[in-house]
Order: structure tokens, then C-alpha cells, then sequence
């Protein structure tokens, strides 16, 4: 009976010294989890916001035109929300590749015209297109109607590029008249696309504008 006790006793103890042993050890085996408890803790709580309808975007006098709705600073970064106006029969940009942004388009109005490494869509009004990073995508209107469409952009503050884009850089130029061959626009637009991890294809926009009759 003493034998059974002190046995039962001595498991109890070693039981006991195991727990003390993890207890002891858990700031140095949970630096994982404590390091995504301190980007919790420092992460911006997200608060609900709502915003007021405006009056439809439009293409302007440069045919294509753009509206930042939601911020990635008011998301933490997780996406952002801009709305682009496009003029009938309107190229949009070169053929290109992001290397970190996905990417949602809403149609709101017309039809978009989107090629996604060669492939063509029409996207017709209600309708939504998904494009992942990594892959070479443009769009245009080739209708006789306006195109609009909300895009939502994920994993980059990809709003501040083309805000740069439309309302910093293609302004100077036409104050300037200048074009985007000029050394000083080139630079800029070389810096930009750098930043953003976009790669561009020009040589290939003027095949989709001779094919659709497109203005440039």
C-alpha cells in the first residue's frame, strides 16, 4: 500500500513539474502568436461608413475618366473602390500586368471590352469580371454608348496611381502640351509604374485600336 502511494504520488509530481515546465515556456514557444496578437492590437479597428449617391461619372474631353469612391485608408489597405467612365469607341490603356493587385470589375453602364492574356470578353451592364495579378489584361469601349464600371482593387492602394495617373500627370501634359514620349512624362510614368509593380505593353495598343476602331 506504501509502494502504491508514493508511486501515485511521484506521478502526480512529475504531472505537475510538466505543466510548471510549459507554463514557463510559453513566451518563447508563442512568439508567433504574439506577434499576430501585437498586428491585431496594432491594426486600425474599422469603422462603418456610408456614402452619398453622385451624379454618374463622365468620360470628359480625354475620353477616359476616373473617381475614387472608397479609400484603401479607410479599409486598412484591404481594398479600394474606383469608378471609371470610358467615352464610345475609347481605347483604354496598353496591355499591362500588376504584379501584387487583384482586381473586380462592376459594369454599371454599356459593354467593357477586356482581353486577359489574349482571350476577349464582353462585359455588358450588372455583369463582373475578375482579374488576378500576374496576368497581361486591358479593356475599351467599343460601343456608340458610354461605358461605366466600378473596379475594386485589392492588396494596393491602386486608387493613388491612377489619381496620379488622371489628375496630376495627363493634366500637365495637356496644360504643357505634351506627349507621353516627352522625356519629363516618361520619366514620371516610368517612376509610377515601378511603385505600383505594373508592367506595360505599348507596342500592343495600337493593334486592338487599328482592329476595333478605336480612338487612341
Amino acid at each position: 500500500m506504501h509502494n502504491s502511494t508514493t508511486r501515485r504520488t511521484a506521478i502526480q509530481q512529475l504531472a505537475m513539474a510538466i505543466a510548471g515546465l510549459s507554463l514557463f515556456s510559453l513566451p518563447g514557444c508563442s512568439a508567433k502568436q504574439k506577434e499576430q496578437e501585437e498586428v491585431h492590437n496594432t491594426t486600425k479597428k474599422l469603422s462603418p461608413f456610408s456614402l452619398p449617391p453622385a451624379a454618374p461619372l463622365d468620360p470628359g474631353p480625354g475620353g477616359i475618366n476616373i473617381r475614387t469612391w472608397i479609400r484603401s485608408s479607410q479599409t486598412n489597405m484591404q481594398f479600394s473602390n474606383v469608378e471609371t467612365a470610358v467615352a464610345p469607341k475609347q481605347m483604354g490603356p496598353a496591355p499591362h500586368v500588376h504584379k501584387e493587385l487583384d482586381e473586380i470589375m462592376l459594369v454599371l453602364e454599356g459593354t467593357a471590352s477586356v482581353i486577359v492574356d489574349g482571350k476577349t470578353d464582353e462585359i455588358t451592364a450588372g455583369g463582373w469580371h475578375m482579374r488576378p495579378r500576374g496576368l497581361e489584361h486591358t479593356f475599351w469601349n467599343a460601343g456608340d454608348k458610354p461605358l461605366r464600371f466600378m473596379d475594386m482593387y485589392f492588396n494596393q492602394n491602386f486608387e493613388d496611381y491612377l489619381e496620379e495617373l488622371f489628375h496630376k500627370m495627363i493634366p500637365d501634359m495637356v496644360q504643357n502640351k505634351l506627349s507621353p514620349a516627352d522625356p519629363a512624362i516618361a520619366g514620371r510614368m516610368d517612376e509610377l509604374n515601378k511603385k505600383f509593380g505594373v508592367t506595360m505593353f505599348p507596342e500592343k495598343r495600337q493593334a486592338i485600336i487599328d482592329q476595333y476602331g478605336l480612338k487612341a
